[in-house]
Formats: C-alpha cells, sequence, structure tokens
C-alpha cells in the first residue's frame, strides 16, 4: 500500500495533542468513575441491580437525545472563541460540579428516595456532559486534515485517556477501605469531590491551548437566533437525515455500538467474578486485586495496544487495522474461561494483551475514521458537520452504554445474582462467567460485519482532499 507523507503545516502540535488528549481524559475519568461508583448502589447501598441499570440508562438516553441539538448549535456558533471551545468551557464546569452532588448518597436514606435524588442530578449531570463532550469530539475531527495524522491525534488522545482507567480501578479500593473511610458511601461522598475537582481542571484545557478550523464557507452556517428558530429546527433534522444517509458513517457507528456495548455490558462483571468466584463474596480477600485488574488492562491498552494498532493502520489501513485488533481481542475473551482460577490469581492477567485489542483499537480507529467521513460529507454536501457527526457517533455510543447498564442489570437478575447475600450460587457464578465471555464475542464479531465493506481507503481520502481543496482552498485554523 502506497502513503503520502504528512505535510508540516498539517502536523498538530505535540502541546495542542496533550491538551486536546488531556479532555479526552477528563472524558473517560468521568465515565469510569461514574461505572465504577454505580458498585456502590448495589454493594453498599442495597439498591436493586435493576434500579441500578435505571439509573444508569435512563438519563443516558436523554444524553443521547440531546447531543444532536448540541452538535447542531456548535457547528453554527460564530463567535471570537471559536465553535467548540466556549462549550468545552461551560460544559466541563457544570459536569464536574454535578458529578459532586450525585453522590452525596447516604444509607440512611430510602431506596426510594437515594433512587429519585440521583436520577434527578444525573439528568444535570448529563446535559454538562453534552455540552462538554460532543463539541470537545468534533474539534478533534478539524484539527487536521491529514489522514494519518488524524490516528496519531487520536491515539495520544486515547494513550492519555487510558490514565482514567488506571485510575478508576484504585478507586475500588479507595471507598472499600475501612482505614480510609467508615463506609463505601462515605467513600464515594469524599471521592466524587476529587474526581469532579480533577476533572473540570482536565476538561477546560482544550478550550485555552486548542486551535479550531476558520469554517471555509461561514455564509453556509446557520443563524442561531430565536427569530429563526422554525428555520434551524428544519435545518437540523435536514442535518440528521444527511448524516444517516452517509454509509460509511453508519458502518462505523453500527461496528462501534456493538464492541463497545459488548465491552460495556460485562464492565462490572470482572469486579462481581474475583470478588464472588475467586474470593467467595469476601470483600476485604479480594483487596487490591480487582483494581490491578483494571489498571493492567489500561497499561496494556495505553502501551501496547494503542502503539501497534496505530502502525497497522498506517501499514494496512484503518479498517483492516480494526478487523484486526478485534479479532485479537475475541481471543482474550475465550481465555477469560482459563484466566478467573481460584487456584491461581495470576493468571487473571494472561487475557489482557488480546483483551485490550477490543475498546483500544476501536475508539483510537473509529474517531480518525470518522474525521475522514466529515471530509466525504463536505464534498457531497459543501458544509462542514464535524459537530453533528460527532453528536450522533457518540449518541450511538451512549445509547450502547444505557442499553448496556440496563442489559447488565438484566443479566445479573436473570442468572440469579443476589446482591444481599455474600456468597453466590455456583449457578449463578457459572452463568455470569459464560456471559462475560459470550457477550463480547458475539457483538464483536457483528461489527466485523458491518465494517467489511467500509471502502474510504488511505487512497481515497487523499481524492477526498484533493478535491475539497480544489473546490473552497486549504483548511485554515485560529492564529494561520
Amino acid at each position: 500500500m502506497a502513503h503520502s507523507s504528512t505535510a508540516r503545516e498539517d502536523i498538530v502540535p505535540f502541546g495542542q495533542k496533550l491538551a486536546f488528549g488531556s479532555g479526552h481524559l477528563a472524558n473517560n475519568l468521568f465515565n469510569a468513575a461514574l461505572a465504577i461508583f454505580m458498585v456502590v448502589l448495589v454493594m453498599s447501598l442495597g439498591m436493586n441491580p435493576i434500579l441500578a441499570g435505571l439509573l444508569g440508562a435512563l438519563p443516558r438516553l436523554m444524553d443521547a437525545l440531546t447531543d444532536p441539538i448540541m452538535g447542531f448549535i456548535s457547528d453554527n456558533t460564530k463567535s471570537k472563541w471559536g465553535r467548540r471551545k466556549p462549550y468545552i468551557l461551560l460544559g466541563s464546569v457544570i459536569t464536574g460540579i454535578s458529578f459532586m452532588v450525585m453522590w452525596q448518597l447516604n444509607p440512611e436514606n430510602s431506596q426510594t428516595y437515594n433512587f429519585f435524588y440521583f436520577l434527578g442530578v444525573s439528568f444535570f449531570f448529563y446535559i454538562g456532559y453534552t455540552i462538554f463532550a460532543t463539541p470537545l469530539i468534533g474539534l478533534g475531527y478539524e484539527m487536521t486534515p491529514d489522514y494519518n495524522e488524524r490516528t496519531r491525534l487520536m491515539a495520544v488522545s486515547q494513550f492519555m485517556a487510558q490514565a482514567a482507567w488506571m485510575l478508576a480501578p484504585w478507586f475500588w479500593v479507595i471507598i472499600y477501605n475501612e482505614s480510609i473511610y467508615d463506609s463505601a458511601p462515605e467513600g464515594a461522598r469524599n471521592l466524587s469531590i476529587w474526581v469532579g475537582s480533577i476533572c473540570m481542571i482536565l476538561g477546560v484545557l482544550p478550550a485555552f491551548f486548542n486551535k479550531e478550523m476558520i469554517v471555509p464557507d461561514q455564509d453556509k452556517m446557520k443563524n442561531l437566533s430565536r427569530k429563526n428558530m422554525a428555520a434551524n429546527t428544519k435545518e437540523f433534522f435536514r442535518g440528521i437525515k444527511l448524516t444517516l444517509q452517509n454509509k460509511p458513517f453508519l458502518k462505523l457507528c453500527g461496528a462501534t455500538f456493538f464492541v463497545f456495548n459488548g465491552f460495556q455490558t460485562i464492565s462490572q462483571f470482572a469486579f462481581f467474578i474475583i470478588v464472588y468466584y475467586l474470593f467467595n463474596g469476601d470483600t476485604t480477600a479480594a483487596g487490591t486485586w480487582p483494581a490491578w485488574f483494571g489498571f493492567a488492562s489500561a497499561i496494556g491498552t495505553a502501551f501496547l495496544v494503542i502503539p501497534i494498532v496505530t502502525k497497522l493502520s498506517v501499514k494496512f489501513g484503518k479498517k483492516n487495522a480494526f478487523i484486526i485488533a478485534t479479532l485479537i481481542s475475541i481471543i482474550g475473551y475465550v481465555l477469560k474461561w482459563w484466566g478467573f482460577d481460584p487456584d491461581n490469581l495470576w493468571l487473571m492477567f494472561m487475557p489482557i494483551p488480546f483483551l485490550s485489542f477490543g475498546i483500544g483499537g476501536l475508539f483510537t480507529l473509529m474517531m480518525s475514521m470518522t474525521a475522514d467521513v466529515c471530509d466525504l460529507d463536505e464534498l457531497n454536501n459543501g458544509e462542514r458537520r464535524e459537530g453533528m457527526f460527532g453528536a450522533v457517533y457518540w449518541w450511538m455510543v451512549k445509547l450502547g452504554i444505557a442499553i448496556a447498564m440496563l442489559t447488565s442489570g438484566i443479566v445479573l437478575h436473570v442468572i440469579g445474582f443476589d446482591e444481599s447475600v455474600q456468597q453466590q450460587t455456583a449457578e449463578s457464578l457459572v452463568n455470569l462467567r459464560l456471559a462475560d465471555i459470550i457477550i463480547p464475542i458475539v457483538a464483536a464479531f457483528i461489527a466485523i460485519f458491518l465494517v467489511w465493506k467500509y471502502d474510504i481507503t488511505e487512497t481515497k481520502a487523499l481524492e477526498i482532499r484533493q478535491a475539497l481543496i480544489k473546490k473552497r482552498g486549504k483548511v485554515v485554523h485560529q492564529g494561520e
């Protein structure tokens, strides 16, 4: 495969890559911490797993619905600070504060009170998250027009994002450490303040240090005034229609939905398997093992998977790199059956180098591929709509998360998992382990099938770019 070299002006300075990556670190830390903290609802606040699943699902469904609206607003905002950065700044603050407030729960409260308190604050949290994350994703799509530099940019951002997944498993250790906190709910209340504050600081950095694309034809941007609300509503739905008519993009969305949905559905299962299968429900005996498992997974993704996937992308193309990475992850899921062994605890780390290729390859490559799709859309429709594409893409991700959280609660219920007892039945543990393997494998094969005929290669991406340059000139960024 012939490769084009990256022009100097298309290279994103490393400092900007780090600033963009810090936004993704905040983005992932919110999600990673939320996944960890949700265990407290079931194990320490005594909430029914189905209710806990609803708390994860319902706000995310609302979040998914608001994403396209935010994408449209971001694409058409005219300000001296740009289309994306004012929202990134505002959203990070709202999200951080809401996260702190959301976890101020007490076991003395009734289950009903805790349910509706958490649900109410969650809606504010996810509104802020939408304001923050949707423009951030759109910003990444427009920072460079180069096919391979886009992958390198996303590689740096995903490398930094993995720091969230290195940190988050230790939240279990901190929350359940009786020498630090008297109870897990107290740990969640205090730790949420630290997490929310750190995420706010990290989240604002892209707003200060990254440079946005200057829209080539601003006359095509919509006027967001109240007077034009009716016309903008029409254009909003037109934008969604055009986005959903983009066949390469739909393939990326479908693949992401299944890979991430499969991963997210079982994201809490590893903790339950370690605690209840390997240690018979003794959280004290389990100690730091769940944390080390999550930490090792993130380390594998950051230092092994992302560099390898980046090189595979350059050598074989993004689609083929994704298929290879996903197939490797399937090997890891199969190995989990032998990896969780009460007689040899160290075997739990055996599948991790393979497992890590799933999510590591997914977001490094899919976000880069979506940026290529944005160029194709501009060529066909004459508008830059990174925000809308980012919104619809992450709408699919969030829909997957919502379904996964609900599904995970249902799976735990169906297999007979009982949150009120220390020791689970042998049958429920076997079924939990099978679900932990089968669900992501099936999802991975469906994802491979969906992207099999994705056709934006490096050669085609270069042809699209040259056609765009001929049509409206080269891309210019702030300060150039």
